[in-house]
C-alpha cells in the first residue's frame, strides 16, 4: 500500500520524509477513530483513503506550485484537500472554513496530533469577509461550480486563483458558470483532466483579475435559489 502511494506521488515529482509518512498514518488512524462518531467519509479502506483522499488533494499540484501560499479551503470536511497539503508544503498559511462545528472539533484534534498550525474557522464562507485576501482559495465535493464560484471567487486576492476539484460533469459546469466568473472580476484559466484508478477527475483553474464587486457574495439562499449562470 505505501509502495502504491509513493508510486502515485512519484507521478507528481514527490517524495514524503519519514516523518511525513508518520503524519499520513496518524492521519489516516485519526479518520476512521472519529468517523465512527462523525460522518467524515464513506471510503474507509486504507488504500483507498491514501490514493482517492490524500493523493487526490495533492493533484492541485498539476495546476499550482507550492510554497509559501495563503490558502482558503472552503468546507474542508475532514482535511481535504488542505491538511495534506500542509503536511507536504508545512510553509503553507491555511485557513479552514466549515460549517459543521464535529468536523472542526476533529481538524482542532488532528493538527495537534500531527503538530501542524491552521487557522480553523466554524462558519458559512458567505458570512466571513476577508475579500480579496487569499493567493488561493479551493474547494473539493462542496457544491456546483457556479455556486461555488460566487462562495469562493470574492475571497480570492487580485492576480490569485480559485481552484475547483471536480469531476466527470466539470465542462457542463463550467458553461454554467462563465458568466458568474466575469461578474467577479475573474477569468477562465484553464481544466487540467486525469484519471484516478479509472475515475475521471478535473482542475478548474480561475484567475482574479480585479477587486471584489460589492454585493458579493449573496446570501446562500439567494445564491442557491437563483445562482448566475
Amino acid at each position: 500500500m505505501v509502495e502504491k502511494f509513493d508510486n502515485l506521488l512519484n507521478t507528481l515529482g514527490l517524495k514524503l520524509s519519514q516523518e511525513q509518512n508518520q503524519q499520513f498514518e496518524i492521519y489516516y488512524t485519526l479518520l476512521l477513530e472519529w468517523n465512527k462518531k462523525v460522518n467524515l467519509t464513506s471510503i474507509v479502506d486504507k488504500e483507498d483513503v491514501y490514493s482517492k483522499h490524500f493523493f487526490d488533494s495533492l493533484t492541485l499540484l498539476k495546476a499550482v506550485k507550492f510554497d509559501n501560499q495563503s490558502i482558503l479551503d472552503v468546507g474542508s470536511g475532514a482535511g481535504f484537500p488542505s491538511i495534506p497539503l500542509k503536511i507536504v508544503f508545512p510553509e503553507l498559511n491555511i485557513k479552514i472554513v466549515d460549517s459543521l462545528k464535529k468536523r472542526i472539533d476533529f481538524l482542532e484534534h488532528l493538527a495537534k496530533k500531527l503538530n501542524i498550525r491552521i487557522e480553523l474557522i466554524h462558519g458559512r464562507i458567505e458570512n466571513q469577509t476577508e475579500f480579496d485576501h487569499f493567493d488561493i482559495v479551493t474547494a473539493r465535493a462542496v457544491a456546483s461550480l457556479p455556486i461555488l464560484c460566487e462562495l469562493c471567487l470574492p475571497f480570492v486576492k487580485v492576480n490569485g486563483y480559485f481552484l475547483a476539484m471536480k469531476s466527470s460533469k466539470a465542462d457542463t459546469e463550467l458553461t454554467q458558470s462563465i458568466k458568474v466568473i466575469e461578474i467577479l472580476n475573474s477569468k477562465y484559466v484553464e481544466t487540467i483532466k486525469f484519471k484516478l484508478e479509472a475515475e475521471q477527475r478535473a482542475i478548474i483553474k480561475v484567475i482574479k483579475e480585479d477587486l471584489n464587486p460589492q454585493g458579493y457574495p449573496r446570501k446562500y439562499n439567494q445564491i442557491k435559489n437563483k445562482p448566475i449562470v
